[in-house]
């Protein structure tokens, strides 16, 4: 069983790289430019995927884990292993990669069939699903952040693939520099756990914990640094402001990074590290996601762009995730994650079958202004779509909270966690209100979405007839999804729609935390439990209001939207300019910066290079010349040469007394002898 999952394992992670390397290099050169390289690679890793589920399911061992590893690096005292972790939490995630990741494949089909960079977009599409699928096997956090960086650098290429519009660029560019942001925190956080552990394996630093080798404030701030990286990936206040500009990417590519996979890593690297948490960093966490969930929720509301909704309702919805693990409920936030996956995936697989629809409709009547987007152009679709309108209104009732979807299940456990936490700490009121008011502007804004897309008379008459259904490969996603919302394939073997109880919440359970004194996760599910029916009742209450407002204000007409924008002030303005963040951060924080780098800048060139380095240069040069002078004129022409020339002018005089005669050799000899006698004589 063990080499099962070790080749399971290995093949599920290697097969969409192997796509990868085939479509970079010789894609355009195959059939149909190569798409059948990379789906077929992605369907078996959903067949291995979904063999590894029924095994899970087969065995039914809440403990089950299986883990291997290997030296990656060996310098001694520093040794470094990597490796990878199979567990219940890891095939649940496996199988949801691997399904959202099958369906945009197959969605993609269509949608961009014609692109001119059409093998290109499948290849990232397998280096982002491998770069996903190596975060969800990581046993350790070093492969956890090599992978980590490369689900960055597949998310820019994606998200950048029509580069050649400002915007996209824009976009690609801005969610690559804010993750680096967070990932910055995550390195810290990493070096500061293998500084106390002395590993990078969560086995290792968990028992590290255990035992007091890191604890108290720099055990808070680790995991403080640590989540840093979930901020940044799942989008979280502050570091929100890239996911809604990254729709600029291909609607399918929404639907996998956006909804499903990438923004999901942080709630999944949160998810892993829980035992490590304190509870002074539980509860940053905890307000950081509740206030993201309000916020975003806030923002949502008044968007009129169909993906810009769907966008910051991921925000909302990831907020909800990194609440539910702030407040100890983390096993809720992984089935939030699940549910959300599927529902909100499908949410933008519909989105992309209107925009589909509406982008043909009006290059048909070659209108090229009109923005095939905006849901003020929408109407009157739910005769012409009514696939896509079925499938997306059955995600709705799962994101609003609705009972016998999905959604309602995960919510439920999230809220009643919450709810739980505030009676429990009544100083950290505020959590539930942003849990419960998220939940009643989350069924506002997505039914006033379906209610101004596929309601009412058509905005735009025109274009109405023109107006078709997708075709079979992108609606084909929206079923499988669609019925994935429903509540029961998460409570078998159980068909309760008001009860969480099921095989994911009998295989998932609650680890205690590490760090000494916690409260137990036996505490933790007494506590939530003893509060579910109270956060039921009010979670269908507020969902129950926002669906009733949304239905006076856009499908009645009972009610005016401009009215009520315009009662509400400044309010409406700054929803509707999303609060403004963009704006602050250019005026505060980049253009101060960049101001900041052209003065370094100029300090660097016109004053350190210029006069420091060049000036010390030219010192250098022209003490050069001196050496060099003195070395030539003085030591070699003079003193050296000198002598030299000395020599010269020697063996010249001398030349001239060695004749070769021996006569005058005699004459030399006779010559000095009368010269000794005389001197002695004297």
């Amino acid at each position: 069983m063990d080499n099962i999952y070790i080749n399971s394992s290995l093949a599920i992670l290697f097969l969409p790289l192997l796509a990868f390397t085939i479509q970079i290099f010789i894609g355009k050169r195959l059939p149909r430019q190569g798409d059948w390289v990379s789906i077929s690679a992605i369907l078996f890793t959903l067949l291995l995927a979904g063999y590894m589920f029924i095994s899970m399911l087969a065995q039914y061992d809440p403990n089950f884990r299986y883990e291997s590893s290997f030296t990656w690096m060996d310098l001694g005292d520093f040794k470094i292993r990597l490796g990878f972790l199979v567990d219940n939490i890891t095939i649940i995630m496996l199988l949801v990669v691997a399904l959202i990741s099958s369906c945009t494949h197959i969605f993609s089909i269509k949608y961009l069939d014609g692109d001119i960079r059409y093998s290109r977009y499948y290849a990232y599409l397998g280096l982002f699903t491998f770069s996903m699928n190596g975060i969800v096997l990581a046993n350790n956090l070093v492969s956890m952040y090599i992978f980590w960086e490369l689900v960055g650098v597949s998310s820019y290429l994606l998200i950048g693939h029509w580069f050649e519009k400002e915007s996209a660029a824009n976009a690609a560019k801005k969610a690559f520099l804010t993750n680096r942001v967070g990932d910055i925190g995550f390195f810290i956080g990493i070096m500061t756990v293998f500084t106390a552990v002395g590993s990078f394996a969560f086995t290792d630093i968990f028992e590290g914990v255990a035992l007091g080798s890191i604890e108290g404030a720099t055990l808070t701030f680790a995991g403080i640094c640590l989540f840093a990286g979930a901020m940044g990936k799942s989008s979280q206040f502050p570091l929100h402001i890239w996911l809604p500009d990254a729709m600029e990417g291909p609607t399918p590519v929404s639907a996998l990074m956006h909804a499903a996979t990438m923004v999901a890593a942080g709630v999944y690297l949160s998810v892993r590290l829980f035992p490590l948490m304190t509870p002074d960093a539980l509860t940053f966490i905890a307000y950081i996601g509740g206030f993201t969930a309000f916020f975003a929720a806030t923002i949502a509301l008044t968007q009129n762009d169909i993906k810009k909704v769907l966008a910051y309702s991921t925000v909302s919805q990831l907020g909800y995730m990194i609440l539910a693990v702030g407040t100890g409920v983390y096993t809720a936030a992984f089935f939030h994650l699940l549910t959300h996956a599927m529902f909100k995936a499908n949410l933008f697989y519909g989105s992309g079958s209107v925009i589909h629809s509406m982008h043909h409709a009006l290059h048909k009547k070659h209108d090229h202004d009109t923005d095939p987007q905006d849901m003020r152009n929408m109407g009157g679709f739910k005769e012409k779509m009514p696939i896509t309108f079925w499938s997306m209104t059955i995600s709705t009732l799962a994101i609003a909270g609705v009972p016998f979807f999905s959604g309602f299940l995960s919510k439920d456990a999230i809220l009643g966690g919450t709810l739980s936490f505030a009676q429990n700490h009544p100083q950290h009121f505020l959590l539930p209100i942003f849990g419960f008011g998220a939940a009643a502007m989350t069924a506002f804004y997505m039914f006033r979405m379906i209610f101004m897309t596929f309601y009412g008379p058509s905005k735009m008459p025109e274009i109405y007839d023109d107006i078709h259904e997708s075709p079979r490969e992108m609606t084909g996603p929206l079923v499988l999804l669609g019925t994935l919302s429903i509540f029961v394939f998460y409570t078998l073997p159980y068909f309760n729609p008001f009860s969480t109880h099921g095989w994911f919440t009998d295989l998932i359970v609650a680890k205690d935390s590490f760090v000494p004194g916690n409260i137990s996760a036996h505490e933790i599910a007494e506590h939530a439990h003893h509060a579910h029916m109270p956060a039921m009742i009010l979670s269908l209450s507020v969902a129950g209001i926002g669906i009733l407002l949304a239905g006076l204000m856009y499908l009645k007409k009972i009610l005016s939207a401009d009215t009520w924008a315009k009662n509400s002030g400044p309010l409406y303005k700054l929803s509707l300019n999303k609060f403004y963040f963009d704006e602050n951060y250019d005026r505060f924080l980049y253009q101060p910066l960049m101001k900041f780098a052209d003065k370094v800048a100029y300090f660097d060139w016109e004053l350190y290079d210029k006069y420091f380095i060049n000036g010390f240069g030219k010192v250098t040069s022209w003490l050069s010349n001196i050496s060099g002078k003195f070395d030539y004129e003085g030591i070699d022409q003079g003193l050296v040469d000198g002598v030299g020339r000395s020599a010269k002018n020697v063996g010249h005089s001398l030349r001239n007394i060695q004749t070769g005669r021996i006569q005058n050799y005699i004459l030399y000899v006779l010559a000095g002898a009368i010269l000794m006698i005389i001197i002695q004589a004297v």
